[in-house]
């Protein structure tokens, strides 16, 4: 993720980063801008079509759906922002329910159980993080045993309920005690499994196709109409009006799954850093 000062907003015209879609787009951009002074070129230039021509009408076409267009794309980006704000809040709650059950657990236990929540608390939001990106980074198994085969957080939080049920069982935690702990042990299930509703269940694939259908066609009809005024001026403004709409598109679609390594996904590296070390405060305090 990156992070900036939203105050300094004149600058952004002139920085450029790896978040940019124009660099991605730039050959597409150019190809439109070549086809669009093709068109242009044949309409005028060979076929000599008169500016009264049938062609010039069809740009009421264009102001009618432009207009439809417009809505469709706005509820593309608020669709996608609200898949990426509410991965946000799952894993501003997963921060909460780990220090909280650090911090009721550092009252309970002794040091050796200490020591296994201190590692295995903060371990859970590195599996998950990893279990959401598709991929399985080795950790020290002192206390837990992983099956990388297996369902990952799910065992790292069978772990943890345990070893509180070890405790219930030898004393060290009663039945009152073990039930002020139990939202935050269950919470982290709770926490995969919407972070898995949201990872599975991508934008429907029809309306992903119908979107890019209709900025393929919306785009390449456009220098029909306005090559009669624009002559071959409309080559950057059908560029620049791709660069727009394809933009909208592909932010929607970086966005959409928070939990990547893309500049604007969740910065859940940081989140879990923070949560090893504000877990391991507690412990030590």
């Amino acid at each position: 993720m990156i992070y900036y000062n939203p105050k300094l907003w004149f600058s952004f015209i002139f920085r450029v980063n790896k978040a940019d879609t124009l660099s991605k787009l730039f050959p597409l951009i150019l190809s439109v801008a070549v086809y669009a002074g093709i068109i242009t070129f044949l309409l005028l230039d060979v076929w000599h079509v008169p500016e009264t021509s049938i062609l010039k009408k069809v740009i009421f076409i264009h102001q009618t759906i432009g207009f439809v267009f417009s809505l469709l794309l706005a509820f593309r980006i608020n669709s996608a922002y609200d898949r990426w704000w509410e991965g946000r809040k799952i894993w501003g709650s997963l921060t909460n329910n780990s220090r909280n059950l650090a911090i009721k657990l550092k009252h309970l236990v002794d040091d050796e159980s200490a020591a296994f929540f201190n590692y295995a608390i903060p371990l859970y939001a590195r599996v998950l993080k990893n279990f959401l990106r598709g991929v399985y980074e080795p950790e020290e198994q002192a206390y837990i045993a992983i099956d990388p085969n297996k369902h990952v957080p799910n065992q790292v939080a069978s772990a943890i309920i345990k070893e509180v049920y070890r405790l219930n069982k030898t004393g060290q935690i009663n039945s009152e005690q073990l039930v002020s702990i139990t939202a935050e042990i269950t919470s982290f299930t709770d926490i995969c499994g919407a972070c898995e509703r949201i990872k599975n269940t991508p934008i429907p694939y029809s309306y992903s196709v119908f979107i890019k259908k209709f900025i393929f066609t919306y785009i390449v009809t456009l220098p029909f109409t306005w090559a009669f005024e624009l002559k071959y001026f409309i080559m950057p403004i059908i560029g620049f009006i791709l660069f727009v709409f394809a933009s909208i598109e592909l932010i929607a679609e970086e966005i959409e799954d928070p939990f990547g390594i893309d500049a604007n996904d969740l910065p859940i590296d940081n989140i879990c850093v923070n949560i090893k070390k504000h877990v391991g405060e507690i412990f030590a305090g």
